[in-house]
């Protein structure tokens, strides 16, 4: 536990945006008795990172709460999902993951610290915790947020007098550049950067209603964070409401699902949220639905049931399955990440899992090949060693064999093989493609290979097939696949699509049996003595290594 709390990039000890340090800031500010002016995200035109109104009566202006509403609090009694509201930010994407956050107390208090107040030992700074890449980041800020005729320009509380979640904001916006590189995104960004954990799309379509019932609550119970979203055909349909009252191309956040009794049998219901703080859903088992009056009272109580315009509504799962067309899941670990995509079975024991990692850039002229059409030798490689199996539980199954039909042996047969492979999770991200108040993803891929000798050049890439891929090319912050691998020594080969375009990129792989990570840069010397090493390395860590081993690896190239 002592070298978790010494770790840089830990929630104990994150690393401080900017050189910045909350608890230094803050006892300068209470010992001179001054408020917080943050010198690093100005009150100003850059900090927005959007055109000026030319209108005269929509200045902005830059308020402290206590300046904008007398009784102005923090947060106000518990936080929920109603404390978040959209403002005049395309952001839905940022704060339907921060909706969901709310719903998971030990989640939500690792991005926002406990013991924060506009009142006791209040100097008018705060701070907040994001994931980036592998590491912990805390931000600090000055509460001076920016008002246009009275009311708060972005996001805000349904209570008015709430400001934690747009203090949450202003710091998310100062990470990433500015308010205006927040404009439009993937959910998944922010699931990942609220809780270091892996996100992933469900199509709804791949499950019937009652399967992907189950999935999302088994799922909500392991405290992954959900969303969803009706996918727009073309950029004018973006934000067009649909005649159930939803709005197209907009992210809504899952926030509940429940098993409602009714006369004639059970309605299994999910529980969404608009991050509008309005225009709701209007179908079956909405909040004015005539469904509603068949339901015992007791029953709405138990679900506590709202019938006021705050953008949270009910509706059954088999409408949500006609309506929307994608789920997206961010869990905190491998684990619910399951084949095909989808969470596991709540069932489903934990195992303990490996985490490799490394930062990495593709560099114009060396390191950055593009993709098969191009150079993809010269792309960075990262040799990883697979020494054992996964460990199964005990199988009670033994006496099976003799009952089962020529489908179950089948099945049963790649069961066995599975159990003898190595189960891996990779994910390739990205970095800092939304800075510039503009997002400029790049089309990013991953393959694994299966190493044969030491020789990584072109006419590997171009006679070996991959073991494992990411899928096609795609402009996404990351990408990722789930593998089954048999022990044995990989290349993982990161690439743009284009060659020789420069940029940062962050790899990670988790195993359940460990895994041992290299680097190279291309199918270089480098790289060859890289691969000698790291198998050295394995070697000797499990004290295997003699004088024939030795030779038997020099000369496995």
């Amino acid at each position: 536990m002592e070298s978790q709390q010494v770790t840089p990039g830990s929630i104990a000890n994150p690393v401080k945006f900017g050189g910045q340090d909350y608890v230094a800031l803050l006892d300068a500010c209470v010992k001179s008795g001054s408020l917080f002016s943050d010198p690093t995200f100005t009150p100003d035109q850059s900090s927005i990172g959007m055109p000026t109104d030319p209108d005269p009566k929509k200045e902005i202006k830059w308020l402290r709460p206590k300046e904008i509403r007398a009784n102005a609090v923090f947060v106000e009694d518990t936080t929920c999902t109603t404390d978040i509201c959209q403002g005049q930010l395309g952001d839905c994407w940022l704060l339907a993951a921060l909706s969901c956050l709310t719903m998971h107390s030990n989640l939500f208090v690792k991005v926002v610290p406990p013991n924060q107040s506009l009142t006791e030992s209040y100097a008018g700074i705060f701070h907040f915790m994001f994931w980036q890449y592998g590491e912990w980041v805390e931000v600090v800020v000055d509460d001076r947020l920016p008002v246009r005729e009275g009311r708060l320009l972005f996001s805000y509380s349904c209570t008015r007098n709430e400001y934690w979640s747009a203090l949450v904001e202003k710091a998310y916006a100062k990470l990433i550049g500015s308010y205006g590189s927040l404009k439009g995104g993937n959910i998944s960004e922010a699931m990942e950067d609220f809780t270091g954990g892996i996100a992933y799309s469900l199509p709804v379509s791949s499950r019937t209603p009652r399967v992907m019932w189950k999935a999302l609550s088994a799922a909500l119970s392991r405290g992954s964070l959900l969303s969803c979203f009706i996918q727009a055909s073309n950029y004018r349909e973006i934000g067009t409401v649909t005649a159930e009252g939803l709005v197209k191309g907009h992210a809504y956040a899952i926030t509940d699902t429940d098993t409602v009794k009714k006369p004639d049998g059970e309605a299994l219901l999910l529980r969404l949220r608009n991050p509008w703080g309005f225009v709701e859903y209007s179908g079956p088992w909405s909040d004015k639905s005539k469904d509603w009056d068949d339901v015992d009272a007791a029953e709405k109580k138990r679900i506590e049931l709202k019938k006021s315009e705050d953008g949270e509504f009910w509706m059954n799962v088999e409408d949500f399955n006609r309506l929307f067309d994608t789920v997206e899941l961010c869990s905190v670990n491998p684990e619910p990440i399951v084949d095909g995509d989808t969470p596991d079975s709540p069932a489903a024991p934990t195992s303990a899992w490996t985490l490799s990692s490394h930062k990495g850039s593709w560099v114009s002229g060396s390191t950055a090949g593009g993709s098969r059409s191009y150079r993809r030798e010269c792309n960075p490689q990262f040799q990883l060693v697979l020494a054992e199996q996964d460990k199964e539980e005990e199988d009670d199954d033994e006496d099976e064999d003799e009952e089962m039909t020529p489908e179950e042996k089948m099945v049963a047969e790649k069961q066995k093989k599975k159990a003898k492979q190595c189960t891996v999770l990779v994910e390739l991200l990205q970095k800092d493609r939304r800075k510039r108040n503009k997002i400029n993803f790049l089309h990013i891929a991953f393959h694994i290979y299966r190493l044969q000798g030491l020789c990584l050049d072109q006419s590997f890439f171009s006679n070996q097939h991959p073991v494992g891929r990411s899928g096609k090319y795609q402009p996404l912050r990351a990408v990722w696949r789930k593998v089954r691998l048999d022990p044995g020594n990989y290349v993982i080969l990161a690439s743009t699509y284009r060659p020789n375009v420069p940029a940062e990129f962050f790899l990670r792989v988790y195993s359940k049996t460990g895994n041992n990570l290299g680097y190279g840069e291309g199918g270089m010397m480098m790289m060859m003595m890289k691969i000698i090493s790291n198998r050295l390395m394995v070697l000797l860590l499990d004290d295997k290594l003699n004088a024939k081993e030795f030779m038997k690896l020099v000369n496995s190239g």
